[in-house]
């Protein structure tokens, strides 16, 4: 009889504390970083892939911009962040220690320029003559 009381007052126990960590709201933070991905001819790159990651190397995250080139990642923790855009096979650097305090919004642009050799999407074509 005593074995069944401690082992259902130590499951009692566990399940309270599983349900009071589950029950914990997540921290989410109130920062915003948008900005513009730019391609190597200075034009929108549409639906770019835009990594991001806190400059700790914590919690990698990707977004797309959207047909204008445009992005917005909201609900960031204050942090330092870095960040990286690419798409068509062409990528930007790293723009490293991006920092955002707690309600601040910042604007990045990010321009892509590595390739190993340069997509035909951007490169023009001579006129015909």
């Amino acid at each position: 009889m005593r074995r069944t009381v401690l082992f259902l007052t130590i499951f009692l126990l566990a399940l309270v504390a599983v349900r009071s960590v589950s029950a914990a709201p997540q921290r989410k933070g109130t920062a915003t970083l948008n900005g513009v991905v730019l391609g190597p001819d200075d034009r929108p790159v549409p639906h770019a892939a835009i990594t991001y990651q806190s400059s700790g190397g914590n919690a990698p995250h990707a977004v797309h911009a959207d047909s204008q080139g445009r992005f917005t990642i909201a609900k960031l923790r204050a942090d330092n962040y870095d960040m990286r855009a690419s798409g068509k096979g062409v990528f930007s650097e790293w723009e490293k220690n991006i920092t955002v305090h707690s309600g601040q919004t910042k604007s990045v642009t990010l321009r892509m320029i590595y390739a190993k050799e340069i997509p035909k999407a951007y490169v023009k074509s001579k006129p015909q003559q």
